[in-house]
């Protein structure tokens, strides 16, 4: 994973949790998530973004990640959402805003029709 695509990454992730207000346990996740990928200047870029305009945020997020992540091959732009669907799972549920963004962004990726799949199963 490139610099670029660890900075979009942590955003996604970031961006989800933060859409219906990050918990605890999301805030976990998103600092293990740091650890994993030596990324905690991303995280907190991250969360600077988000800060900025918290009720724009998605789109403006959206935005970048089309330029970062739109720009992967097929398969990369769906392991990405991909990882970020099983987070939500590990906390137990996943909300209808949060599946809907995620799904928007399936769908801007070109990968709609393979989350929908790996969900279905």
């Amino acid at each position: 994973m490139t610099q670029e695509e660890k900075k979009a990454f942590i955003l996604l992730k970031s961006v989800i949790f933060h859409y219906h207000g990050l918990d605890e346990d999301e805030e976990k996740m998103l600092s293990d998530t740091a650890d994993e990928l030596d990324a905690h200047e991303e995280l907190e870029w991250a969360n600077s973004f988000i800060a900025e305009d918290y009720y724009t945020a998605f789109q403006r997020a959206r935005s970048l990640l089309n330029e970062v992540i739109g720009q992967l091959d097929k398969e990369k732009k769906l392991n990405y959402i991909k990882l970020v669907w099983e987070a939500n799972n590990q906390k137990g549920y996943i909300t209808e805003m949060e599946a809907t963004a995620m799904l928007k962004l399936a769908k801007d990726w070109d990968v709609e029709r393979e989350l929908i799949e790996m969900i279905r199963k």
